[in-house]
This record gives structure tokens, C-alpha cells and sequence, in this order.
């Protein structure tokens, strides 16, 4: 994919972090954005776990050119600044929607607040969730859109999960990502004529930091590297058959297996059906 321009948005930690190093270790040149630029472990030259700068790091050694921009989702300006800056360089073939801010502050006053009913839900949820990361995905894409449209061969990712579907746990979080496959497949009618696509992808269970750092509550035997879901964003990539797949909902190990693409510990993730999660 040396000659492959993409875009992931909030790459400094977890899901975005690692596509970002696996579409790099594939070769491309990957434009990147996050809130935080540094933070005193990069600094130190220890590996960053949640700065550009520490992704930058990690991904000296790959043979892919990583491009850093601080960038506060929230703000329109600066997501059309990033979009500006990639602009000059007169090419985006791929863009991955990632931000998604709504995860902090689980715990408020040493209150559990996430599975709250919707009627007792923090409104600043709703306003991370709907304001800020649904809206980035639509403004981001609009911004670079025009830009995939002339050369008539594109593709838009939005990560999102099952909740689009099932209840889990969170009205907020499932309106959000119900709305995230909404726009994929209105998306993808809208471009299909350029020859552009539009996806959403659900990966699995992901052993991003968090999820790490709270390995005893969870059953990591299925469970998938950040950079998982990068790799089968480049098999969509090189698909010739793409654009039959825009305007789906994907599963990055369903994927995986039709791409025969394993894991970076070459475990194969077995995909996970909305069954699974009906039985939780």
C-alpha cells in the first residue's frame, strides 16, 4: 500500500492507534489525529500509550510515513484544517472514522453512570456521543470526500459495533452508533455513482489499553490486537470486488477469514453474531 493515502481519526490510543500502525506496516502514508500531541512518558522515550507523539514512536521502525495532527473533534474548524492540510497534498484514498469521546468519566462521584436508564444519563454522554463523535464522522467525511470523488475510487470506514443493533447497556451509545451504520448506507447511495465506498466495521472485542488494564473481567480467548482491524481495512482496500460491500455492515473477523488475514499472534478471531450478545 505504498501509494495508499489514509486518514484515521482519534489514533492516539486503542482501536485508532492500532489501524493506524497496521495500515503503516502495510506501507501507507497515514494521517492521524488526536487531542493529545505529547505526554511525559513520550517525552522520556518511554513507548506513549495515548499521545501522536508516542504513535509516532511505535511506528518509526514500519515502512509507512505517519503524518501527526492535533485535532479536537469538537471544533468543525479544526477538523476542516486537518482536512485542508491533507488537501495540499492533492490525495485521500481511505478514511477511517475512529473518534468517539463518551467513554470517560464511567465513573462520576464513584457513581458507575454507564448503565444507568436513558431518563438518568449525564447530558454531557449525549453531547460526546451525538454532538462531537457522530458529527465529526459526517463533517470529517464531507470535508474529504470531495477529494476521493475525482479520482472515482475511495473508501469511507466508520467503526461502530453491534450496539447499533442490541441493546448494550447504553440508549446513548446505541442511538450513536445505530445513527454511525445510518450514515455509512446513505453514505455509500450518494457515492456509489463516483465509485467511492462506505462501510461501517464492527471488530470484535479489541485488547486495546483499557481492556488490558481490566484483564480479569474479561475473556480474552476471541479477542483481537488494535492493529487487527487495520489489516482488514487494507484487504477491503484491495478488494475488487469493494463496492459490493458499501453500504454494509461489516465484521472485521468475517473479513479476516474471507481475506484469510490472522491476527498479528496468527490467531484467526472467530466472528461474533448479534446471538452472542443476546446471550448476555
Amino acid at each position: 500500500m505504498k501509494d495508499v493515502v489514509a486518514l484515521v481519526t482519534g489514533a492516539s490510543r486503542g482501536v485508532g492507534r492500532g489501524i493506524a500502525l497496521a495500515l503503516l506496516a502495510e506501507g501507507a502514508t497515514v494521517h492521524v489525529t488526536g487531542r493529545t500531541l505529547s505526554e511525559p512518558k513520550a517525552s522520556q522515550g518511554g513507548k506513549s500509550a495515548g499521545s501522536l507523539e508516542g504513535l509516532a514512536l511505535e511506528a518509526a521502525a514500519l515502512p509507512g510515513t505517519v503524518v501527526l495532527h492535533r485535532c479536537d473533534h469538537s471544533s468543525d474548524a479544526e477538523t476542516e484544517r486537518v482536512a485542508e492540510e491533507i488537501r495540499a497534498g492533492n490525495r485521500l484514498d481511505i478514511l477511517v472514522n475512529n473518534a468517539w469521546p463518551g467513554y470517560e468519566n464511567m465513573v462520576e462521584n464513584g457513581d458507575f453512570t454507564w448503565p444507568r436508564p436513558f431518563w438518568e444519563q449525564p447530558v454531557w454522554r449525549w453531547d460526546a456521543m451525538i454532538g462531537t463523535a457522530l458529527r465529526a464522522a459526517f463533517m470529517t467525511s464531507r470535508a474529504v470526500a470531495p477529494m476521493m470523488i475525482p479520482a472515482r475510487r475511495g473508501l469511507i470506514v466508520n467503526i461502530s459495533f453491534w450496539a447499533a443493533q442490541l441493546y448494550e447497556g447504553n440508549a446513548i451509545y446505541g442511538i450513536g452508533k445505530a445513527a454511525t451504520d445510518k450514515m455509512v448506507a446513505d453514505f455509500a447511495h450518494e457515492l456509489r455513482p463516483h465509485n467511492v465506498a462506505a462501510v461501517s466495521l464492527y471488530p470484535g472485542l479489541v485488547r486495546t489499553e483499557a481492556v488490558l488494564e481490566n484483564a480479569e473481567y474479561f475473556d480474552l480467548s476471541n479477542s483481537e490486537s488494535p492493529e487487527f482491524i487495520g489489516h482488514v481495512i487494507a484487504g477491503l482496500w484491495r478488494d475488487p470486488a469493494l463496492m459490493s460491500k458499501s453500504g454494509r455492515v461489516l465484521v472485521a473477523a468475517e473479513l479476516g477469514r474471507e481475506y484469510e488475514i490472522a491476527d498479528v499472534d496468527g490467531y484467526r478471531p472467530v466472528p461474533l453474531t448479534a446471538a452472542d450478545f443476546s446471550k448476555s
